[in-house]
């Protein structure tokens, strides 16, 4: 029988964390990380019923899992929601963990009742709970809605849009992309020297989260030096930011060589965030 819809365990987030951890490993040689997706509006992660699109840790562990699996769509739902819209999931297929937030409508029964009685903000706590949701792929007697593409001139103006309105001065030219912390200004190299406008804009996205992180920004800590966590922090931070953006604005990230030097910290930092300090990595 197909694994059908549960409440959060205790070990979601190990959960979480070891789905992403395997496909940022799965990317040792090839580069490609679980974030570099296609572009399509199908890879966007969508509930296939609700037509909502999925957000936060959940966009990329739907990818991770896509990824893994090899699934060409991002419509997902759970169990009951298929069964609703008259699929069934095909016996023997296996869930993905979703998680979603929700404020419990009564005081934590950790405080006391004069602290209850008194209904401050500390009263009162988010709780997350896990459901099980289910691919397309992984669904019989369901034909999806074709969703039109955009343009790859559409694609362009809309990421051109969207860049601009971030307000950061940036230079087009040399032979290097980079934010310079001190000038506080992006420079990349012009347009026609990349392959395509996907290839364009996602590295200037990927720099222009690095200058959203500037002091008078949202103030990330930009100091660290190459090889150490601080960098590769803030490397990681860029690159979810640019696939955000580009699966939003239809755009496909592009891997990069030089994340080959990232990797063992990047899984440092995911393992040390969930207690898998004890992990051991081989990068090759």
């Amino acid at each position: 029988m197909a694994q059908a819809a549960s409440s959060l365990r205790p070990d979601v987030y190990h959960k979480v964390t070891e789905t992403i951890i395997a496909q940022i490993e799965a990317g040792v040689g090839t580069y490609r990380m679980p974030w570099h997706h296609s572009g399509a509006p199908l890879s966007r992660p969508r509930n296939a019923v609700a037509l909502t699109f999925y957000r936060g840790i959940n966009v990329l562990t739907l990818w991770a899992a896509a990824h893994a699996a090899g699934y060409p769509s991002g419509l997902w739902a759970t169990y009951r929601q298929w069964k609703q819209a008259g699929g069934q999931v095909r016996q023997g297929e296996r869930g993905h963990l979703v998680v979603f937030w929700k404020q419990l409508d009564h005081p934590a029964k950790a405080y006391t009742e004069d602290e209850a009685e008194q209904g401050t903000k500390a009263n009162w706590r988010v709780v997350a709970r896990g459901f099980w949701v289910f691919n397309l792929a992984q669904v019989e007697g369901y034909a999806p809605v074709a969703m039109p593409e955009l343009s790859e001139t559409a694609r362009n103006v809309l990421a051109e849009q969207f860049y601009a309105a971030l307000g950061i001065q940036t230079r087009f030219e040399g032979g290097e992309a980079f934010y310079q912390p001190d000038g506080d200004y992006v420079q990349l190299p012009p347009f026609e020297r990349f392959r395509d406008g996907s290839a364009f804009y996602s590295i200037l996205l990927h720099e222009g989260a690095h200058a959203a992180g500037a002091p008078h920004r949202l103030n990330r800590d930009l100091t660290g030096r190459f090889g150490s966590e601080a960098y590769a922090f803030e490397e990681l931070v860029a690159e979810w930011a640019s696939a955000m953006a580009c699966m939003t604005l239809e755009l496909t990230p592009e891997p990069r060589i030089d994340h080959a030097q990232y990797i063992a910290s990047w899984l440092k930092l995911w393992g040390a965030a969930h207690n898998f300090n004890n992990r051991e990595v081989a990068i090759m």
